[in-house]
């Protein structure tokens, strides 16, 4: 199986390649192409949400394992943890930015690579960061002044924060760190040769592209949708039903949109609300990255407890 879905994510990573390339030569053959935040919106709501529709049938997993019969409590705890994640945001906003991304830079990085590592190792935890933050560095290095408006639309307003950024941006340490993410790439490909881990460099040269051309949301939008959140479905496919991929995929599909609608749901709620304190699409950031903190922490620890477990037991 694992050999298969390199394969199927090499074929993927060229495809978001090519698509990636054809989008920013429209961008710069047409300069008054844009993409509204409401379409960004729309994509994360549906596509990238998606891959994580699939927690609860995570939690039975978890469940079972831990012997617990009620499993109201999942859902319970997932929510819960959601909420204080949002509770904590509107308290510390700084600190759970920071948080948010050191955490999403592992989670990135991790998830985009580890189906191509076949060994465990005491290091593979720092090159899966360094190799995640450049879904954070490359925005802030490209757009800087865009991706300070955006933590300020998040209610960060630590002027301590920015002039750390500032100082960060200034004396060129953004760089220094694209380049540990470079080297970190190079590791992971360097690491059991093989043609199909060559995905590694396309989903590298693919995230400086699309983050070069685009403002950081559209970019953002493109990897989460299109190759964090997709790549993360192909797994999730091949462990509903490995031998027929069809099946697979309506599997998955049936699964997924019941807790994918609910969240869009929620969503679109939180939307209208915030719409009558701040400007559209200020609402439409706060709901995202926000959003996204509150059901990614849930989501992480749920990985991480499973996988943990499933390896104890085995």
């Amino acid at each position: 199986m694992n050999n298969q879905i390199k394969k199927i994510n090499f074929r993927h990573s060229f495809i978001f390649f090519l698509f990636c390339n054809i989008f920013s030569l429209i961008t710069f053959v047409n300069n008054n192409f844009i993409i509204s935040p409401l379409i960004c919106f729309l994509l994360i709501l549906s596509i990238g949400v998606s891959h994580g529709s699939l927690d609860n049938m995570k939690g039975k997993k978890l469940f079972e394992i831990f012997k617990i019969n009620n499993f109201f409590i999942f859902y319970l705890s997932y929510i819960l943890l959601a909420i204080l994640i949002i509770i904590f945001w509107v308290i510390l906003p700084s600190i759970s930015l920071v948080f948010f991304l050191i955490v999403a830079s592992y989670h990135f990085g991790k998830e985009d690579t580890s189906f191509l590592i076949n060994e465990n190792s005491f290091y593979n935890p720092l090159l899966f960061f360094f190799k995640g933050s450049l879904i954070i560095l490359a925005p802030m290095y490209f757009h800087f002044d865009e991706t300070i408006k955006i933590f300020k639309f998040l209610l960060v307003e630590n002027e301590a924060f920015y002039d750390f950024l500032d100082f960060v941006e200034t004396n060129k340490i953004l760089f220094s760190c694209i380049i540990l993410s470079t080297l970190s790439n190079i590791l992971l490909f360097a690491k059991n040769f093989e043609l199909k881990k060559f995905t590694i460099f396309l989903d590298y040269f693919s995230i400086l592209i699309i983050n070069y051309y685009f403002s950081p949301l559209v970019a953002f939008t493109f990897y989460f949708c299109f190759l964090h959140s997709i790549r993360h479905s192909i797994t999730l496919i091949f462990e509903l039903k490995e031998d027929d991929l069809n099946i697979g995929i309506n599997i998955f599909l049936k699964k997924a949109l019941p807790l994918t609608i609910l969240t869009a749901i929620f969503s679109l709620i939180s939307l209208y609300f915030l719409n009558n304190t701040y400007n559209f699409d200020s609402s439409i950031l706060k709901v995202i990255f926000i959003g996204l903190a509150s059901l990614t922490f849930p989501h992480i620890l749920l990985e991480y407890l499973l996988e943990k477990n499933e390896k104890q037991r085995n």
